[in-house]
C-alpha cells in the first residue's frame, strides 16, 4: 500500500498585489470568503482528509498567515469567562486536535517551485500534499480527500486537473492526457503556460498536488521555466521517467480567488450553501442589487 501522506504545505508568500489596496496591510490569505478566511478554507480541507502537520511558506514580512492558528489567550479567557463556548469552538480555526504547525522563510520570490522546495527539511522523506489558497473548491467531499482516495491505488505524483477554455490554457500548467480510468487519468506530459497553439490538451493543473519527496532533488536544479520562475509543474515533468504522474478529475466547483471576481464569486457561492433561513435573506439581497446595479 502507498505511504499515506500526513503533511500538507500551504505556500502563502505571495503578494496579493491584484487586492490592494485590500491587501497592503493585510494578507490576501486572510480576505474573507462567507464566514472565516481563505487560509482556514484549505486548512479544514486538509484537516478533513486526515492531515497532521500544516506547513505554512511564507515571505519575510507575512507573519500574520500562521499567526491565525496560534492560540489568542486573552481572547480565551473573555469569552471562557462568558461561558461562550461556540465562540471558543470557532477560536480552533479549522485545525484538528493535536495538530502540528510550522512555519518556513521564502526569502526571495522566485516561483512556486522554489516555495515548495523552501519546505524540503520540514517534509522530510515522505510524500506530501501542497494546497495553493487561492484555489478554493466547493464539494461536500474536500478535493485534497478525493485525491487521497484515489492516490491509495496509484502511488505517484498526483495533480488535480480540470478543463479550461483554450484561451486559458496559457494561464495554467496544462498535462498531455493517456488512458483514464475514471476520475484519474495517466499523463504523458506536462508543460507550463503553453499557448493555446501548442498546449497538449485543455487539462489545467489547479491547486493541489500530492508529491512525492523525490521532487525536491529535482527543484534543488533551480532551472527557471515560464516567467523566469522555478515551476512545480517543470519538476513534476522531469522526473516522469522515474515517478509517473496521475491527473484527477476532481468533482466540484472551483473558485479562482486570486482574481478579485474570483473571490466575490466565492463569497456568493458560500454565502447561498448556508442555511436556508440565512440563503433566502442572502437571495433577496441579490436580486435586489443586480435590480438596482446590474
Amino acid at each position: 500500500m502507498n505511504q499515506r501522506p500526513t503533511k500538507v504545505v500551504f505556500p502563502v508568500a505571495g503578494l496579493g498585489a491584484r487586492f490592494l489596496p485590500a491587501t497592503k496591510a493585510v494578507a490576501k490569505e486572510l480576505l474573507p470568503v462567507a464566514d472565516r478566511p481563505l487560509i482556514q478554507w484549505a486548512v479544514e480541507e486538509a484537516a478533513e482528509a486526515g492531515f497532521e502537520h500544516f506547513i505554512f511558506v511564507t515571505s519575510p514580512h507575512k507573519s500574520a498567515v500562521a499567526a491565525h492558528f496560534d492560540p489568542a489567550p486573552h481572547l480565551q479567557e473573555n469569552l471562557s469567562a462568558r461561558d461562550n463556548q461556540a465562540a471558543l469552538e470557532l477560536l480552533k480555526a479549522g485545525l484538528p486536535d493535536g495538530a502540528k504547525i510550522d512555519e518556513v522563510e521564502q526569502a526571495e520570490p522566485l516561483g512556486l517551485g522554489h516555495a515548495i522546495w523552501c519546505a524540503r527539511e520540514l517534509v522530510g522523506n515522505e510524500p506530501f500534499a501542497v494546497i495553493l489558497v487561492d484555489d478554493l473548491v466547493h464539494h461536500e467531499t474536500g478535493c485534497l480527500q478525493q485525491m487521497l482516495q484515489a492516490y491509495r491505488g496509484t502511488g505517484g505524483n498526483m495533480v488535480a486537473v480540470e478543463t479550461v477554455p483554450p484561451e486559458d490554457t496559457q494561464k495554467y500548467g496544462i498535462i498531455a492526457s493517456g488512458r483514464q480510468n475514471g476520475a484519474v487519468i495517466d499523463v504523458t506530459g506536462l508543460v507550463e503556460k503553453p499557448s493555446p497553439e501548442t498546449a497538449p490538451s485543455q487539462l489545467a493543473i489547479i491547486g493541489r498536488y500530492i508529491l512525492q519527496p523525490e521532487i525536491f532533488a529535482t527543484l534543488s536544479a533551480f532551472k527557471k521555466g515560464a516567467g523566469n520562475e522555478i515551476q512545480i509543474t517543470d519538476a513534476i515533468a522531469d522526473l516522469m521517467g522515474d515517478v509517473s504522474v496521475y491527473g484527477f478529475a476532481f468533482q466540484g466547483t472551483r473558485f479562482d480567488c486570486g482574481m478579485p471576481d474570483g473571490l466575490l464569486a466565492a463569497n456568493v457561492a458560500y454565502g447561498l450553501s448556508k442555511d436556508r433561513e440565512k440563503t433566502a435573506e442572502l437571495r433577496r439581497k441579490l436580486q435586489l442589487i443586480l435590480e438596482n446595479f446590474g
